[in-house]
């Protein structure tokens, strides 16, 4: 095996996406030198700059690992697809582009749970560094500043234009079924209806590739490395390199200070447990000498599920006109010329976050509403005018794992969500269900459905839990494989500041390190992690804001 032996920057950091970017253009900017090792290729083209064409990226291997869960028990044996990205930006550069933070409560609830220092008046700081917030108005100048909200980050967070009508109409089904009206659901308000917002900038996916690591390299302390990460390379229990496959030939990456992995909540458990970090009776089962028995590692994954529930419209103003080639060799023949058109957007300009019961102190329901009747992934469109908003819960009780299929680090990793496995799950689900349809059957969107395609057929429990076996499907949002905690917490496998127990040298920062799922998509999250992390390895921290949140006063003895 040909060998580096001498450090080749102070920080290696296995993955470009959401969080390791972050780290790399913070770690640079503090004077460090720093290497990111990247499995993917090049984020050009069109397929990923454009917003509009947000389905095909994540169905490419070109930029995705394409990893695929084991049969699902409690959903019909189904096989649910992990979508990750493999390319720079990593997931960031194939998701739906849509940001949300989190409610506060979610992370009081990590510190809560062992992550000290990670409450919401200790995250706040990093969220607003991290962004540029282009206000309510969503595309232009914010001449409404908000104390929650960053004005000089490189994220650039923007709302759409909401031309369809559609999208003031679900808000507005929101409103008259009982709902408020939020102005900001990432600011001072989560609960309500009102605009989504996205990493979108200038009619572009402004991906963690695009606002953090792009600048990064623009300094000669910051380079890129395409290789694929095998393990991570000890000296007794010190980090000291990163081993790789790179062009045909294994090399070990040597790291002057830390070795740094954010390779995504499957891939990271899976360098962990090929390093010999995790449960020791699942090494020795696979043949892996046991460095550091940590049998977190790889346990506590969850995510969101979601259906879509579609309706036919009455009126012919839905994405449907667009659904052909040659209208969408337009949208796209358009963006290349001007960064505008349909294409400049993701869609998803409508939101909602509703709590399911009384009794229930935050949303554990979210809503993405879109103008169109058709699959996340582009397929199986219904070929005729209509829309959908994609529902389900935010805060599962299951509790899945990724272990490893073999030694082989080629070797996908086997993954279960063990989804719908409590009963509390089914539960909150079919209050889902029947609540979208309350909100349908508004007069605001009312006058625009024609019928329901589906759930369709009757409201029974057993009707809704059979199509949610056959229907549900993963909203992309799997973390919690490596999750924060007390360094005496068996089950913890990073401390407060992202250091992984057990062994030196080495930290883990992205959505696995997440306690618990936060509520909405996981992109910012991801990202702060990323920011806040970057300060611990600099023994820095911002100083905590004080905001609270606004919450409905009567959450325990009403559902709105």
């Amino acid at each position: 095996m040909s060998q580096i032996r001498t450090p080749v920057a102070d920080y290696v950091i296995v993955g470009s996406g959401s969080a390791g970017s972050a780290m790399a253009y913070r770690l640079v900017e503090a004077g460090c030198s720093v290497l990111v090792i990247e499995a993917g290729g090049s984020d050009i083209g069109p397929f990923i700059q454009m917003p509009g064409a947000l389905s095909y990226p994540m169905n490419m291997r070109r930029y995705d690992w394409g990893y695929t869960s084991e049969p699902e028990p409690h959903l019909n044996n189904r096989r649910i697809a992990v979508p990750r990205g493999r390319v720079i930006g990593g997931s960031s550069s194939i998701n739906g582009m849509v940001f949300v933070r989190g409610h506060a409560r979610d992370f009081d609830t990590w510190a809560e749970m062992g992550a000290e220092g990670w409450a919401y008046a200790d995250v706040l700081p990093y969220f607003k560094r991290m962004e540029t917030w282009h206000g309510e108005n969503g595309h232009g100048e914010n001449d409404r500043p908000s104390p929650y909200r960053g004005s000089s980050g490189p994220m650039h967070i923007t709302r759409g234009p909401r031309w369809n009508p559609l999208f003031a109409a679900f808000v507005e089904a929101g409103r008259q079924a009982g709902y408020p009206v939020t102005e900001d659901y990432n600011g001072a308000a989560q609960e309500g209806f009102g605009a989504m917002e996205a990493t979108i900038w200038k009619g572009r996916r402004w991906s963690t590739a695009n606002a953090y690591l792009r600048p990064a390299l623009k300094n000669p302390k910051c380079r890129l490395m395409r290789a694929q990460a095998r393990r991570v390379v000890f000296e007794g229990k010190r980090a000291v390199g990163v081993e790789v496959e790179r062009r045909g030939r294994t090399e070990v990456i040597r790291a002057g200070r830390e070795v740094i992995l954010a390779a995504s909540s499957i891939n990271s458990p899976k360098l962990l447990m090929l390093s010999g970090i995790g449960p020791a009776q699942h090494l020795a089962e696979m043949g892996l000498p046991v460095l550091a028995d940590r049998p977190g590692v790889g346990s506590n994954l969850q995510d969101h599920l979601e259906v879509y529930v579609q309706y036919a419209s009455t009126r012919p103003v839905t994405l449907y006109r667009y659904w052909n080639l040659f209208s969408k060799a337009m949208i796209g023949a358009r963006w290349l010329l001007t960064g505008g058109g349909i294409g400049a957007s993701n869609q998803f300009e409508s939101a909602g976050f509703i709590r399911s019961a009384a009794g229930i102190e935050y949303p554990d329901i979210q809503y993405h509403f879109l103008p169109l009747a058709v699959r996340y992934d582009g397929k199986a469109a219904v070929n005729r005018h209509g829309f959908q908003a994609h529902v389900g819960p935010m805060r599962a009780k299951a509790r899945g794992t990724v272990r490893l299929r073999s030694a082989d680090p080629a070797a996908a990793p086997e993954i279960r969500f063990n989804a719908m496995s409590e009963e509390d799950d089914w539960l909150t689900f079919r209050r889902a269900l029947r609540l979208t349809r309350e909100i349908f059957a508004q007069p605001a969107l009312a006058e625009y459905v024609a019928e329901e395609i589906q759930p369709g057929g009757g409201d029974s429990d057993a009707e809704l839990d059979a199509f949610i076996r056959e229907h549900a499907e993963s909203a992309y949002h799997p973390c919690g494989t490596a999750r924060m905690g007390r360094r005496d917490d068996p089950m913890a496998v990073v401390d407060s500041e992202a250091r992984v127990i057990g062994v030196e040298g080495l930290r883990l920062a992205d959505s696995s390190v997440f306690p618990q799922i936060t509520n909405g998509n996981l992109n910012g999250p991801s990202i702060m992690v990323g920011e806040k992390t970057a300060d611990a390895i600099l023994g820095r921290r911002l100083p905590p804001e004080n905001l609270p949140p606004q919450m409905p006063g009567n959450w325990r003895e009403a559902q709105r």
